[in-house]
């Protein structure tokens, strides 16, 4: 079960389509309000929280750091449209921290999430 957080209603829709039909299930959220209540209501299972870095009221990193307070063993997968060493450099993200730069395609996208799930889990990966 991946949380998916998007403020982009097209990359949320085409994120979640391309994830379901290679079997996940994905709770969408738009913001990072909702992703919380959804988080905080949700009975079962969240395997993996992907969010947008840059979102509006909340970050995604500022998320992350909710999620993960609320569920320990959760991964998180970052996902933007700038690069992860722009990110990086501008103290958004850590170096390591699971990365996926925008555009990509489906075949990327769902390689990097079994890498990501299957991945040890760290410190915030």
């Amino acid at each position: 079960t991946i949380l998916l957080a998007e403020d982009e209603a097209g990359v949320r829709a085409t994120v979640r389509l391309a994830l379901e039909s290679n079997g996940y299930t994905v709770l969408p959220a738009q913001n990072g309000d909702e992703a919380v209540k959804i988080c905080r209501q949700h009975p079962g299972v969240i395997h993996l929280l992907m969010t947008d870095v840059v979102m509006p009221k909340m970050s995604g990193r500022q998320l992350a750091d909710h999620v993960v307070g609320l569920r320990p063993q959760i991964k998180v997968l970052y996902l933007s449209g700038y690069t992860d060493d722009a990110i990086v450099r501008h103290g958004v993200l850590e170096a390591g921290m699971a990365f996926l730069q925008k555009p990509f395609t489906s075949m990327v996208l769902t390689r990097k999430v079994r890498e990501v799930l299957e991945a040890v889990k760290t410190a915030r990966s």
